[in-house]
């Protein structure tokens, strides 16, 4: 996620730059036939076709800001579940023989927000599981389809051992098990966002209608700007991209660019906070690089 506060027009220069060139040669193409063969453009209702336009972009744009927005709140849902898992765990088992049992639901928590992180993004779990559990403890879970949900189950069934060892009673492993739905409930969320494409139209109609437009914008303009059609008419279409571009980027906030959710600094965020829950050195708070939160 960009989170410098200065436009980075760079960035958006470079996700339209190619349509733009192609769409510019055109400019230049419409421009010289003009000058060199009069001819008198054809009357097109632009102002109607921008408007139109520009009121398909917004919805589209919204469309997509709407499952980047709850994916966000989707993940700060998950912070706060796993502080509540963690802080459960710790005042629920205060004998002494339950400390282990503490560790593991905490370090199986910061796996499983590492492992559901790198799932939505499509890249492998295994290394980031075996940075916080050993290879058995690991094993079960790596094994399932879903490593994530893997986790999640074998966190059940440690916090029923509490409860069957008689550190906890059938109230405090409800409330617990009342968080572990929380967190699969925000889970779920997350893959119908990743797995729920918006319908093709809302992809394949706008850019249609876009790319149209800017073809039909130097023939309705070339009349009126002359020799500047080239440079008025880029800059046109230069705006109606960058909002199709921004619908695009918006998507899926789960593909790992630089426009997403921040998963990997809020995993860093529930790794600090769980860790130092249980007096372990934690890391630093993640950086942005060169202004991005990954």
């Amino acid at each position: 996620m960009i989170v410098t506060s200065v436009p980075r027009a760079k960035q958006i220069f470079l996700e339209v730059w190619k349509p733009l060139t192609v769409l510019f040669i055109w400019d230049v193409i419409v421009t010289i036939i003009y000058m060199r063969f009069p001819f008198r453009a054809p009357s097109l209702p632009l102002t109607l076709f921008g408007s139109v336009l520009a009121l398909f972009l917004g919805f589209r744009v919204n469309s997509a800001y709407d499952r980047w927005w709850e994916a966000r709140t989707l993940w700060g849902a998950m912070i706060n579940a796993s502080r509540n898992i963690a802080r459960a765990a710790r005042n629920f088992l205060p004998d002494p023989q339950a400390r282990d049992m503490i560790r593991t639901i905490v370090l199986r928590q910061i796996a499983y927000v590492n492992a559901l992180r790198c799932q939505l993004r499509k890249q492998p779990v295994d290394e980031v599981v075996l940075k916080y559990l050993s290879e058995d403890e690991a094993h079960p879970s790596l094994e399932r389809v879903n490593t994530a949900n893997g986790l999640l189950d074998g966190t059940g069934r440690r916090i029923d051992i509490a409860r069957q060892n008689g550190w906890i009673d059938t109230i405090q492993q409800t409330q617990m098990e009342a968080v572990l739905v929380d967190i699969a409930n925000a889970q779920g969320g997350m893959e119908r966002i990743k797995n729920t494409p918006l319908p093709n139209q809302y992809r394949f109609l706008p850019t249609l209608f876009t790319h149209v437009f800017a073809i039909l914008l130097p023939i309705g303009l070339v009349e009126t700007l002359g020799y500047a059609t080239p440079l008025g008419s880029t800059v046109a279409s230069l705006m109606f991209l960058a909002v199709l571009a921004i619908g695009e980027d918006l998507v899926d906030p789960f593909a790992n660019t630089v426009h997403d959710v921040p998963l990997t600094g809020m995993c860093r965020t529930i790794e600090i906070d769980l860790l130092q829950s249980i007096g372990d050195e934690a890391p630093k708070p993640l950086q942005p690089e060169k202004g991005v939160l990954w």
